[in-house]
């Protein structure tokens, strides 16, 4: 009867069937369970039986592998939720950088999205079932909160960063705050620049970026630093400054330039035989401004409590020119109106009286700007 060794008093190490031993028999790679190997001992010894068992819990399930691998490989998953011109134009930028891309809008743009390398996404439980690490609202402003708040966030990762990339940076916030549990990640950013102005490169185009609210965990916070090195990685200057700043500023210079540039459009401008760099500029302002839908103009004032200031500045600007130039008008229509008869009848002062009977002296130019200057 052959002797059996205890796994206790000779443990084996895992997976040791597979390497060769000079007294082993082959095993069949097909046998999954329990094998037993049989080894020939030298002679005068006897033969021992050993039972290796290869189907023991592994310290982590393949799940979890390929979740470590993928978080360490640097890529993000970034679902975009309104895959309009704008979202399309910031997934070109997110494939090209390797990092995988899911998006959703209730318009079916399947076709463009597959030709981009993009999942798309009809139903909202589909995209939210994927489990980005990323959400990126690419909505109009007027349409935010309504589509916010039609996400299943319950079906996401409790640790999930939200992103907008909205043209006012006060409004999503405060909306983030109300709808967003506590436990999602939230950063507001605005590129200044769109499918026009960036359509050759984002070199040297600021991006602005307020990290409103992002968890502890050093993940967390390389997830946030991965996010925005995509844009660093174009060129782009990066700016980081509260929503509130963001606001005062845009409302100075985003909404006065698409204000002046739909102010010309209403003029009709056409290009001439004769243009000037100044009146191409003026052409191309009107061309970048009418591209964008009147909803984000719409937006940019409604939604940034500081635009009604400048349009009120704006108007009373307008006002001052006015009364500037035809103050000037004014000026040249009293000269030629009465410039001789003011001239004629402006009194002349004498430096001695004349004797009687002589007539009075022609005033000198001297004494005449002296009267006026008195």
């Amino acid at each position: 009867m052959l002797p059996f060794t205890s796994l206790q008093s000779k443990p084996t190490p895992r997976f040791s069937h597979l390497t060769s031993h000079p007294y082993s028999h082959p095993i069949p790679s097909t046998r999954r369970h329990h094998h037993f190997s049989v080894t020939t001992p030298p002679p005068n010894q006897p033969r021992r039986l050993a039972i290796k068992a290869i189907d023991a819990a592994q310290p982590y399930d393949y799940e979890s592998l390929v979740s470590n691998q993928y978080a360490q490989s640097g890529r993000l998953k970034i679902a975009i939720v309104g895959f309009g011109n704008f979202g399309q134009f910031l997934a070109k930028a997110f494939v090209r950088q390797g990092h995988i891309v899911f998006a959703h809008s209730r318009t079916d743009y399947s076709n463009i999205a597959n030709s981009l390398g993009v999942s798309f996404f009809q139903d909202p439980h589909d995209l939210c079932e994927q489990h980005p690490d990323v959400i990126v609202l690419c909505t109009s402003i007027i349409s935010t909160e309504p589509v916010l708040k039609s996400l299943p966030i319950q079906r996401l990762k409790r640790n999930t960063l939200f992103v907008d990339v909205l043209s006012v940076k006060e409004f999503p916030k405060n909306i983030f705050h109300q709808v967003l549990p506590s436990h999602f990640d939230i950063l507001c950013t605005h590129p200044m620049f769109g499918p026009e102005s960036g359509k050759d490169s984002w070199k040297d185009l600021a991006f602005v970026f307020d990290k409103v609210r992002i968890g502890e965990g050093k993940s967390r916070t390389a997830r946030v630093d991965k996010f925005l090195d995509i844009f660093e990685k174009e060129g782009c200057r990066m700016v980081q400054m509260t929503c509130a700043e963001h606001d005062r500023y845009a409302a100075g210079s985003q909404f006065i330039t698409h204000t002046m540039g739909r102010v010309l459009e209403k003029l009709d401008l056409e290009t001439t035989p004769i243009n000037t760099k100044g009146y191409e500029t003026l052409l191309n302002l009107v061309e970048n401004t009418a591209s964008d839908s009147f909803d984000l103009y719409y937006g940019l004032f409604m939604y940034n409590k500081n635009a009604m200031e400048e349009l009120e500045r704006l108007d009373l600007a307008f006002e001052a020119l006015k009364k500037e130039l035809f103050g000037h008008l004014h000026e040249v229509l009293r000269r030629q109106l009465f410039g001789k008869a003011e001239e004629a009848g402006q009194r002349r002062i004498l430096t001695k009286l004349p004797k009687n009977g002589y007539a009075l002296p022609a005033p000198s130019s001297d004494a005449i700007k002296s009267q006026n200057n008195n």
